[in-house]
């Protein structure tokens, strides 16, 4: 009997021991992520009570705020710009929770205590929410709105000197106001659009720059080059043999050029062209291992740690893959086979030329103020990856420009931008029925300021990166070299007005 009494009191014992583990789990150490959990209704019924914090723009521009209704006493989320801004800024929905910014920050723009101003707010602490100011400028997002109107696609653009984002936006995307009412029906309804799929199976409620990848055709060559710069220079000036079609190794397979024209030479002569054959050839030559380390240090495979929620991945297979698929690592050397980026991930690979071979952390936040104005925190630019020495990097710029110069982004740019740029154009479908068009660039090349990444996905297989996705890559550089100069961001180049 004693033997059962004890092994009882254990069991109890341990029993009460887990309890109070979990007591503990959840009221201090899971404490804070459940606080700001978009799923805790205690946030979105605060906010129905209390005012929530602003969110500006770059320029001041309100992008969200909480107003009462009239006769009411109780908030709602406004956001100004509608379908804008919705994609980074999200929104506050007593049905749907918290997205975007609004869940990333909700530390800051939810009502919280406040420091003590004065020895009656020490004896009574007081409560109210802070404001956030972003590195976003919605002139540029309208400028993308206009570009991009009735086309999906997406296209980032981030000063690579401190990776402040000055413009992301996406087609489709969504109007977060409907979202915000009290109304069940009009948020239910809301939100079954927003997560219908369109007829390239993009969801509006999201964001297809972070969270879409696509192969990135042709402006993976950077990535190419960057990997013979750093592993085999003697590659980079290996003549590789004029071509319109190649053999591949261990296959029956080809690679040929696009419209079957004829190229080849060096690093040099192949990238302003965007020579197929020769850099299929120059990547076998590099070989899978460095080719794989290459791709990992400019930040495939891992999410780049930008402030938003759901931000994916680029993708290069590993170099054990390549063992037995020498095909697929020349296919893989010009981004495609299962080479993937997303607009933001592409936009950092050409920061990274245009920052001396350092990627800074890409950021929306520039800081967070008091209800007083007075700044509480202010964001501090750093690195998040070298992938290249300065030297290294200054090797490719040269080689970027000339494919403004003379290579196959000729003519879309004016002189004076000093445009470094690469083009993508990826096959994708059954038979290649479509193409990816992509390009990345950035400007001026002697000292940048701005470096951009556009993709339009599912274009007309006739299309490419130049021709597709060129003019919006014109129009965002240009305005955001206005931006950046005090100047308006709309009609800075014809192609724009």
């Amino acid at each position: 009997m004693s033997r059962r009494i004890t092994a009882l009191a254990i069991t109890l014992l341990l029993l009460f021991g887990l309890i109070a583990a979990q007591a503990i789990n959840v009221q201090f150490v899971r404490a804070p992520a459940l606080n700001a959990s978009p799923l805790n209704p205690r946030t979105t019924n605060a906010s129905s009570q209390f005012p929530r914090g602003d969110i500006a723009g770059g320029d001041g521009t309100i992008l969200a705020q909480s107003v009462t209704s009239p006769g009411s006493s109780s908030y709602h989320r406004q956001y100004p710009l509608g379908s804008l801004t919705s994609g980074v800024v999200g929104f506050v929905s007593p049905t749907y929770g918290l997205w975007g910014l609004e869940a990333q920050y909700n530390q800051y723009l939810s009502p919280h205590a406040q420091p003590p101003q004065s020895f009656a707010q020490l004896l009574a602490p007081t409560s109210a929410a802070d404001s956030i100011t972003l590195t976003l400028q919605p002139s540029l997002q309208l400028v993308l709105r206009r570009v991009l109107a009735g086309r999906d696609g997406a296209a980032v653009a981030i000063d690579p000197r401190d990776g402040s984002v000055l413009a992301m936006y996406s087609n489709p995307n969504y109007d977060p106001r409907p979202l915000t009412s009290s109304d069940a029906t009009v948020a239910e309804a809301a939100w079954k659009n927003y997560t219908t799929p369109d007829v390239h199976n993009f969801q509006p409620l999201g964001l297809l720059a972070t969270q879409q990848s696509f192969p990135p055709g042709s402006t993976f060559k950077v990535v190419t080059t960057a990997a013979a710069i750093s592993s085999r220079a003697d590659l980079v000036i290996k003549k590789y043999p004029v071509l319109a079609t190649t053999k591949l190794p261990n296959t029956i397979k080809t690679l040929s050029n696009f419209g079957m024209e004829r190229c080849g030479g060096d690093v040099a002569e192949m990238l302003p062209p965007s020579c197929d054959t020769g850099y299929a050839l120059l990547g076998l030559d590099i070989g899978a291992d460095a080719m794989s380390s290459m791709a990992n240090a400019f930040g495939f495979n891992q999410a780049p740690p930008l402030d938003l929620p759901g931000v994916a991945a680029g993708t290069f297979p590993d170099a054990q893959s390549f063992a037995t698929n020498l095909p697929g690592l020349a296919y893989s050397s010009i981004g495609q086979e299962n080479v993937r980026a997303t607009a933001l991930s592409n936009a950092l690979v050409a920061a990274g030329i245009a920052h001396g071979g350092t990627i800074m952390t890409p950021h929306l936040l520039r800081e967070v103020t008091s209800p007083e104005g007075t700044v509480v925190h202010r964001y501090q630019a750093r690195p998040w990856l070298k992938p290249l020495s300065q030297f290294q990097a200054g090797k490719i710029v040269p080689l970027m420009q000339n494919v403004v110069r003379y290579g196959t982004a000729a003519g879309l740019f004016p002189a004076w931008a000093n445009v470094a740029a690469k083009t993508g154009t990826a096959q994708v479908g059954n038979g290649a029925q479509n193409t990816d068009d992509w390009m990345i660039a950035f400007a001026p090349a002697t000292h940048p300021t701005v470096a951009v990444a556009v993709v339009l996905p599912f274009q007309d297989v006739s299309g490419t990166g130049a021709a597709i996705a060129g003019p919006v890559v014109n129009c965002l550089l240009l305005g955001a070299l206005a931006v950046q100069s005090h100047k308006p961001a709309w009609g800075t180049a014809t192609t724009c007005r």
